[in-house]
């Protein structure tokens, strides 16, 4: 099975893509998750095209993030199941 090509595959080569960028020094990958993700945890899942580009949008004209807009999906979620929102 063949993933498709996405940016972040192209951000995470271990081999620079431009010749210039060869004369660059090599560091190690850290290990530690960057300081926004601290505390956090992944939820993920698998949507319809259209339902993501609808999403993509939506933030783009908001000027917010795609995670700012799930947050608050969820939060709206639990609130009709009678939960409390827990926020971003």
């Amino acid at each position: 099975m063949s993933r498709k090509p996405s940016f972040a595959n192209l951000r995470d080569r271990a081999e620079p893509v431009l010749a210039e960028a060869s004369a660059l020094p090599k560091t190690a990958p850290s290990s530690e998750a960057p300081a926004s993700r601290q505390g956090r945890k992944q939820i993920a899942g698998f949507f319809t095209p259209e339902m993501s580009f609808a999403l993509h949008t939506l933030a783009r004209r908001q000027g917010r993030s795609l995670q700012d807009l799930m947050a608050e999906a969820f939060n709206d979620v639990l609130r009709k199941h009678g939960e409390s929102p827990i926020g971003e």
